[in-house]
């Protein structure tokens, strides 16, 4: 596979850095940093949220090869249920949502302006 580049006018790549620089100081995204950082620096909510994420894809594992029981449901809930009791983990998850939908919403404002789906001619520029 060939790599193109495609260099920017100096006024693109002005635009673009005051892009990700909005985007970087903008309320989801800083929101977000602070919950990553408050996770990380909390053990117990980080260990917590790492066997949450390996139960649930052992579980995803066990659904894909019929192989669920009620034992492993079982586990999985509970584990849901502490996660979802730990507020670190729930300001983190929020903020990643509130993240997520913001750069939804700014994409849909940019492939506006330009008639085209940007996120689309990102990816495709970038892979």
């Amino acid at each position: 596979m060939s790599e193109h580049t495609y260099p920017l006018s100096e006024n693109m790549q002005a635009a673009a850095h005051t892009l990700g620089q909005s985007l970087s100081d903008s309320e989801p995204f800083t929101r977000y940093v602070n919950s990553q950082v408050a996770l990380n620096e909390d053990s117990s909510a980080s260990d917590l949220l790492d066997q949450l994420i390996a139960i649930q894809n052992d579980f995803r594992r066990q659904q894909a090869q019929g192989q669920v029981d009620q034992a492993a449901l079982e586990q999985l809930k509970s584990i849901q249920a502490q996660a979802q009791d730990t507020p670190a983990i729930m300001e983190y998850a929020h903020s990643q949502q509130a993240a997520i939908a913001y750069l939804k919403e700014i994409n849909q404002e940019i492939s506006q302006q330009l008639g085209m789906d940007f996120a689309l001619i990102a990816k495709r520029t970038c892979a």
